[in-house]
């Protein structure tokens, strides 16, 4: 997979004076069955997250409140995308280091994943995931 397969997808925003709604349906707004949610919040400001990649694992990624920036390579190029809206999210497939930095206060990041957690589908050395991508 290449970093253009990597892309912000809209989400479904059903409007209403008392508050909206927005839905995922795994298969349908993304592009695999949903196995694994997680969040990140309360990061402290100038931290950063992720710094790894994964071999297998497709992941969906929404800033339900706040914002933050994702910055995935496929190894040859790299690409900054600004989350800051809770109706859309970036798809992220397989092979991708990603880089999560500039958390706004009070961001969380949510994150739906393919699989359950599976440590040794996680690349977390930078010369490793290098190697495994042919660069």
């Amino acid at each position: 997979m290449a970093l253009q397969d990597c892309h912000v997808l809209d989400l479904p925003k059903i409007e209403d004076a008392r508050g909206n709604l927005t839905f995922v349906e795994g298969d349908n707004h993304i592009p695999f069955d949903i196995k694994r949610v997680y969040y990140l919040y309360d990061v402290p400001g100038g931290s950063h997250r992720g710094a790894h990649a994964h071999r297998n694992l497709h992941q969906f990624m929404i800033a339900m409140s706040g914002s933050f920036d994702v910055t995935l390579t496929d190894g040859h190029e790299a690409k900054t995308f600004h989350l800051n809206r809770s109706y859309f999210g970036l798809y992220i497939c397989p092979m991708m280091w990603r880089y999560l930095d500039n958390f706004s206060s009070g961001a969380v990041c949510m994150v739906m994943a393919s699989a359950r957690y599976d440590e040794a589908d996680y690349i977390r050395d930078y010369d490793t995931f290098l190697k495994e991508v042919g660069v």
